[in-house]
């Protein structure tokens, strides 16, 4: 089974990971004995769903060069939409007050 797991096209083993960490990740956020494996989690959990994105619309099939090029554009486009609101948030601020 581990064989036929790798197998598969980079895009499709990757988001098999994903699947698994988004749910450690949940797990890890439920529970209720350890602030420090929350926090974990939590990171965690931010951090997978960001490029469960970039994969979840990636083709299965891709190779890793294809994935690669892929993800660096699409985090570009997330930075970029972050730091457009980071620097127009106090602007629309000041519209509003007026």
């Amino acid at each position: 089974m581990i064989q036929r797991f790798f197998k598969q096209p980079f895009a499709a083993m990757v988001q098999g990971i994903l699947v698994v960490l988004l749910v450690v990740s949940f797990a890890m956020i439920t529970q209720q004995f350890s602030e420090t494996i929350y926090r974990i989690g939590f990171l965690l959990l931010v951090a997978s769903t960001f490029v469960q994105i970039v994969f979840g619309n990636l083709p299965p099939e891709a190779n890793f060069k294809q994935s690669l090029k892929f993800t660096a554009i699409v985090f570009g486009i997330i930075a970029i939409v972050f730091g457009l609101g980071i620097l127009l948030a106090p602007h629309l601020v000041n519209l509003g007050r007026r």
